[in-house]
């Protein structure tokens, strides 16, 4: 009997203080992660964003000169060569890339803004040519599937921006509503998009609350379903969640929590994109950043006080979190992306 064998995986760490993305490889197979390359960005890197065919990876340095640098992607080993670096107009809490490869999108928490910079032929992001004001504290853009819509999370004004995207020009307007109004004080810091298209989940920062959306595909807004909090029974800290993502089929969504070092694990409804607590799972120390590979098998998450990485194997039949390895990572460690090899 011939065993299937799955396709390694390399995930990449931003390290904020070291100023160093880890490189590590994922063993699907024997559950083990690896560091195979330590790279000197030479800046207090955090958000990073690959380009959509995974040959490119962004990352945005938060310290000045506030730039954007692009890695090229080794396909077969995953080992990154630095390509390129454009300016960036502010300090940008988060990237992404539109769904052509074409535009890279900032957000910037401290200057209340967001930009939109081009992308060349050749992979390497350029300087920003248009940058719009926002509200207050802007945390999170996010393109929708058809790449008509962008979401940009307004933490600090407590609302969610709606734009129309022209990928021809790269040009954002304003929607019709241009906001989404969340409740004062929750402070809407990450979105996700559901890929049945319909609806969305927003995690806010300050209450640790979990919004679930309707998403009208069409109109490109969103609007209110139901709102659940994301803490452990028992805990009375000051709430600072931080992070949510979906497995790539929709069937669990997972948030974090930095001050009880835990992550929620939550299943999604398919009909009704509901959300059921399954539980909460203790994690690394300050769990800013996570992320979950393209199977839906594990997910890596990192603590900012720890310095350390936990790889989970996620049991498909329950969504439940088992830790299977272990290791430090740079100092401060926030983001993480995952790509499949070749």
């Amino acid at each position: 009997m011939t065993t299937l064998q799955i396709r390694p995986a390399v995930a990449y760490v931003a390290n904020a203080d070291s100023r160093d993305i880890s490189v590590l490889k994922l063993d699907r197979d024997k559950g083990t992660v690896q560091v195979m390359q330590t790279l000197d960005v030479g800046g207090t890197v955090m958000p990073m964003a690959f380009s959509p065919d995974k040959r490119f990876l962004y990352a945005a340095l938060r310290s000045e000169p506030y730039s954007v640098a692009t890695f090229s992607i080794d396909p077969r080993t995953g080992a990154l060569a630095r390509i390129g670096t454009a300016a960036l107009p502010d300090s940008m809490a988060n990237i992404m890339t539109d769904r052509t490869g074409r535009w890279l999108f900032a957000a910037s928490y401290g200057g209340n803004k967001i930009s939109v910079s081009p992308i060349g032929a050749d992979g390497v992001a350029g300087t920003a040519t248009s940058v719009i004001p926002t509200g207050k504290n802007a945390h999170a853009a996010v393109i929708d599937a058809a790449n008509r819509n962008l979401l940009v999370t307004n933490l600090g004004s407590n609302q969610v921006l709606q734009y129309r995207f022209d990928p021809a020009t790269g040009r954002l307007t304003p929607n019709e509503p241009p906001a989404f109004a969340t409740r004062a004080g929750a402070g809407p810091r990450h979105i996700v998009l559901h890929p049945d298209g319909k609806h969305a989940y927003l995690l806010h920062e300050l209450d640790a609350s979990l919004d679930v959306l309707a998403w009208d595909a069409q109109r490109g807004t969103l609007s209110l379903i139901k709102t659940v909090s994301t803490l452990p029974a028992g805990f009375r800290d000051k709430p600072w969640a931080a992070d949510l993502h979906l497995t790539p089929d929709g069937r669990y969504l997972y948030t974090s929590e930095r001050n009880s070092h835990t992550l929620a694990m939550w299943a999604v409804d398919a009909a009704s994109g509901d959300v059921r607590l399954i539980g909460h799972q203790p994690t690394e120390k300050q769990p800013r950043g996570f992320q979950i590979d393209s199977t839906g098998t594990w997910l890596l998450a990192v603590g900012q006080a720890s310095h350390g990485l936990t790889a989970y194997r996620i049991d498909p039949a329950t969504g439940k979190l088992t830790a299977q390895a272990q290791l430090p990572v740079g100092k401060n460690p926030n983001w993480v992306e995952i790509v499949d090899l070749q």
